[in-house]
């Protein structure tokens, strides 16, 4: 009897340890784009590393104001060693005035230091610009904008 409790205790303790290693830099990823697809950025800055502190306020100023996200999806992981990982992120979004709908695939790349794992850099890989804070020139037409419905024609009436 003692020796099923002793067993049922090391199996009992073994599926609550946390995760480690390359589950944790997912799951911490995971974490970071979820706050900052829902416009807490207060809680993101938590795992961006201080070094990129700056660059990350300037890249992400005008989410949640003139950037609305719908979507942040992580779409790969890579280890670069027992320290370094890049993780790929599908953010959907658009900007406020315009309502069309951009997809930015970035790069983050996460560094694990002794507080744990952080946010040391990210960059745009491909698709639309403007998602992280690039310089982008708004092109509005010069006249006024001609409907894209057909004129309504009503039958039976004078």
């Amino acid at each position: 009897m003692r020796k099923l409790l002793a067993s049922f205790s090391l199996v009992a303790i073994g599926c609550m340890m946390p995760p480690q290693g390359a589950a944790l830099v997912q799951q911490t990823a995971q974490q970071f784009n979820f706050d900052t697809r829902f416009g807490r950025m207060e809680m993101a800055v938590e795992q961006v590393a201080p070094k990129y502190s700056g660059d990350f306020a300037k890249k992400h100023r005008f989410w949640g104001s003139s950037i609305h996200v719908t979507d942040a999806e992580t779409t790969g992981m890579k280890m670069k060693g027992p320290q370094d990982a890049d993780v790929g992120v599908r953010i959907g979004w658009y900007r406020i005035e315009e309502g069309d709908l951009h997809t930015t695939l970035v790069k983050q790349h996460w560094h694990l230091y002794p507080s744990g794992w952080l946010l040391d850099a990210e960059d745009r890989t491909d698709g639309d610009i403007g998602a992280l804070g690039e310089n982008v020139k708004i092109i509005a037409p010069d006249g006024p904008v001609r409907s894209a419905q057909f004129p309504t024609i009503r039958l039976g009436t004078d």
